[in-house]
């Protein structure tokens, strides 16, 4: 069972006053996840909501050392990072534990510009953490499409609905054989400290992503952040796992939907919320947009259910 939100450590790494828009889901899970690592962690961010919102250098939104770096390089620049830190402790120059070397970024710099990068320190197995916060689109720079969008969502860049799925990025995560990746959102903070207790207590690579509805680029009111980001999960169009050496586990409540034991939430339910999905809603193929994007739920969770009961490392 997942720890409680209430006996989560007092501790805070995000800092009052930052300039992140109220209700970012980004910001949330950072909270989560700084009560798991502590203070003694280094943060490196790409392009990203998360530096937009961090404020002026020397001043930052973030209460650990900051390095802002380029959009495609997170594998490499936590891979750099970690390897000065193993320099510095055999040197005798870096005393008492060494920090976790974590990224925070978004899904373009992790499905798409980056994914090179963290692909090549996954195959190292670099001793970094990579946080994907998904907001399935790239959101900072006015909502463009990226291999995160669902089928059938409106950006910018596809105004009449994206006509591809998205890309199932934890899953080529978990074929590079790294020991740790996850799933989480922020409507479920107890298990994402959990998952990042876990990812921090293991050396090597270690992925985790967490769903982030955005209010502005998926379209509901800033207060519905967490209950839409609930639904998303019981609706089935979010699945939390972990998947540590390999083996899959799965998260409630996605596990009683794996299971068979409850019922997913209906998904229209879900698509009426955000009004990234209201052309495909209003439109005369309106029914076949919505079967499509149920298809493709219903696919990955088959596939889910078949691909837990084996391991690969």
């Amino acid at each position: 069972m997942a720890t409680n939100i209430k006996k989560l450590p007092d501790i805070e790494q995000v800092l009052s006053g930052n300039g992140a828009c109220g209700g970012c889901p980004s910001t949330m899970a950072l909270r989560a996840v700084g009560k798991a690592l502590g203070e003694n962690a280094i943060m490196l961010l790409t392009p990203s909501c998360a530096v937009a919102s961090m404020g002026m250098t020397p001043r930052l939104g973030y209460n650990w050392p900051a390095m802002n770096i380029c959009f495609a390089t997170a594998g490499a620049s936590a891979s750099g990072v970690v390897q000065a830190l193993e320099i510095l402790k055999e040197k005798g120059r870096l005393e008492g534990e060494v920090p976790t070397v974590f990224n925070w970024v978004g899904d373009g710099g992790t499905y798409d510009i980056g994914f090179q990068a963290l692909s090549a320190a996954a195959e190292r197995n670099e001793n970094i953490i990579h946080f994907c916060y998904n907001n399935e689109a790239y959101s900072n720079t006015g909502v463009q499409r990226s291999g995160a969008t669902p089928r059938n969502s409106f950006t910018t860049t596809t105004p009449t609905g994206k006509k591809q799925a998205k890309k199932s990025m934890a899953l080529l995560m978990l074929e590079h054989r790294i020991p740790y990746v996850a799933t989480a959102t922020v409507a479920y903070p107890g298990d994402l400290y959990d998952k990042v207790m876990k990812a921090k207590s293991l050396p090597g690579t270690k992925y985790i992503e967490i769903l982030s509805p955005c209010y502005l680029g998926w379209g509901f009111d800033m207060e519905e952040t967490v209950s839409m980001s609930r639904l998303a999960v019981q609706s089935g169009a979010w699945l939390l796992w972990e998947a540590e050496h390999g083996k899959i586990e799965f998260s409630s409540p996605t596990s009683g939907l794996i299971e068979g034991k409850s019922k997913r939430k209906p998904l229209t339910e879900y698509l009426q919320g955000q009004s990234r999905f209201t052309r495909m809603l209003k439109g005369a193929d309106a029914d076949q947009r919505i079967a499509e994007i149920e298809e493709d739920i219903e696919r990955e969770m088959a596939f889910m259910r078949e691909r837990a009961q084996i391991t690969l490392i």
